[in-house]
């Protein structure tokens, strides 16, 4: 408003200066104090659009950290269980591209908005003060641009809706291509996942041209209904001086007021020209927002159970069901009903046939699912370590992958758990030790060490609970003993093990057995 009302100021400088110096004859030096004016004003103009832009962006970045936030405690919420059918790439765009769309939107197109109604107003205001007949020609020419950048901007919301659903495809495309390159380069398959790979960015890119089209069209179309209305007022305004028009307030029209009234009328469709600029920004902001919104209205409550009950587990136990049960959808119930105790320093395995119910019940204990019937009840404040036959290791060195469970350790508590998880002889002959890089995945260590990298994880971590899901699947024979010795010093120490398996070794480890069967609906 600042900006708007020094802009004002200054026109109406200006066509005094010029009135002042062709008609009235006045002196140039005599004009100083105008001319000085309109620097004042300029500099005021000036201040208050850097303020206005930045403040743009400090609420931008304000609402990006919201949204961010948000998403990753929806996330969390969710739980593995709830995000096993989303692929990971289309969860990374959602996050970083669809979150920095909103930028614009918050940062430009929304203050622009308002602009586009207040400053025409106070301009139109100025003009009708001037001369009513001009100020009614931007009126009759004013709703016409809206109307046409409303048709436009609908179809860019739903190209751009379109273009983020593209790049959420082409990045699950690539990163599964880039994940299987090793089992293509074996099938000789390389050059047709590369076409493949191409052809969705050949889409995308075409999308996004199509996008960048209508944003255009939008630009074309406001300038040429701004265009037509100036030109009708500078062709009022001309003939008016000339004398040509003696209708209403043209015969009363002055040097001063038909100049300014010219020089305002482009003031008048600025706004309207700013705000078509960042239009597309609406665009692609509505675009994400749908992914966002659809993104957080998944329902955690379906995972979590309709009848999980809050209360604690009796002293001295960790975990309790009671007749618990649990339903998928479309597949109906996949366990239970199930009662089951856990308490410190036992050491349960758990065997099923394939599908029937292992790791479900392991998500149950963990709570990344709640029974659909019964109750499942907790010691207060409880932790769990979670190990499965393909764990989690990141591109960093050793200590970053350590580190995960314990942000805090140190590295002779690293390196003693490293020991427990039998690697203590390869970290002796790593010459950079646990500075060592480990690549995506485990990248650079067998199948064995990255196995028992994540065992020396849980020795970190306190957790009373452990949870492994066929912890020595696709180990050599020594590689499996070592991992089995690891896991029965982890129950010496009096934490509870829950074990999912059909190996007779880590059978033997266990206290006892819960055998689940399938054929009365995976009841135990």
């Amino acid at each position: 408003m600042a900006a708007t009302l020094a802009t004002l100021g200054q026109l109406a400088l200006l066509a005094r200066f010029v009135s002042e110096l062709l008609v009235a004859e006045v002196p140039v030096f005599d004009l100083a104090p105008l001319a000085l004016g309109m620097l004042g004003l300029l500099g005021v103009r000036s201040l208050a659009l850097f303020a206005q832009e930045r403040l743009g962006v400090a609420a931008s970045l304000a609402l990006r950290h919201r949204v961010r936030a948000e998403l990753l405690d929806h996330l969390a919420r969710l739980g593995p269980a709830g995000l096993a059918s989303r692929h990971s790439a289309s969860l990374a765009s959602q996050l970083v591209e669809q979150v920095e769309a909103l930028d614009g939107y918050v940062a430009r197109y929304r203050p622009q908005r308002l602009l586009a109604i207040i400053q025409p107003l106070l301009v139109l205001a100025a003009v009708a003060w001037l001369d009513w007949l001009a100020a009614l020609f931007l009126v009759l020419s004013a709703p016409l641009i809206p109307l046409f950048m409303a048709l436009v901007g609908m179809g860019a919301e739903r190209l751009n809706r379109e273009q983020f659903e593209a790049v959420s495809r082409l990045s699950g495309h690539f990163i599964d291509r880039v994940r299987a390159v090793s089992t293509l380069q074996l099938f000789g398959r390389t050059r047709e996942a590369t076409d493949e790979v191409h052809a969705a960015a050949d889409d995308y890119r075409r999308r996004s041209l199509r996008t960048l089209r209508v944003a255009f069209l939008s630009s074309a179309v406001l300038e040429f209904f701004a265009s037509v209305a100036i030109a009708v007022v500078a062709i009022y305004v001309g003939f008016g001086l000339l004398g040509y028009i003696g209708y209403g307030p043209s015969p009363e029209l002055t040097l001063y007021s038909g100049l300014l009234v010219l020089l305002l009328a482009p003031e008048f469709f600025q706004p309207l020209r700013v705000l078509s600029q960042h239009y597309h920004d609406r665009a692609a902001a509505l675009g994400a927002a749908d992914g966002l919104v659809a993104l957080l209205d998944a329902d955690v409550e379906s995972l979590r159970g309709v009848s999980e009950k809050t209360d604690p587990a009796p002293t001295g136990e960790l975990v309790r069901l009671e007749g618990a049960c649990v339903d998928y959808p479309g597949r109906g119930r996949v366990l239970g009903p199930l009662d089951l105790t856990l308490v410190p320093g036992e050491v349960v395995a758990v065997t099923a046939p394939s599908g029937g119910g292992k790791s479900t019940l392991l998500q149950l204990l963990a709570g990344f699912l709640g029974p659909n019937e019964g109750r499942r009840r907790t010691a207060p404040g409880l932790t769990f370590a979670w190990m499965d036959q393909r764990p989690l290791l990141i591109q960093g060195s050793l200590a970053d992958n350590l580190r995960l469970a314990a942000p805090e350790a140190d590295d002779a508590r690293l390196v003693a758990a490293l020991q427990h998880a039998g690697l203590g002889e390869l970290l002796a002959r790593l010459p950079e030790g646990l500075a060592t890089v480990v690549g995506e995945r485990g990248a650079g260590l067998s199948g064995g060490q990255a196995q028992r990298l994540a065992l020396a994880r849980i020795f970190l971590s306190d957790a009373p609970l452990v949870l492994l899901d066929e912890p020595t699947a696709s180990l050599d024979a020594d590689t499996e003993a070592r991992v089995i010795a690891a896991l029965g010093e982890l129950a010496e120490q009096g934490r509870c093990l829950v074990i999912a398996t059909h190996h007779p070794a880590l059978m033997a480890l266990a206290d006892r057995c819960l055998a689940l069967e399938t054929d009365t609906g995976a009841s135990p």
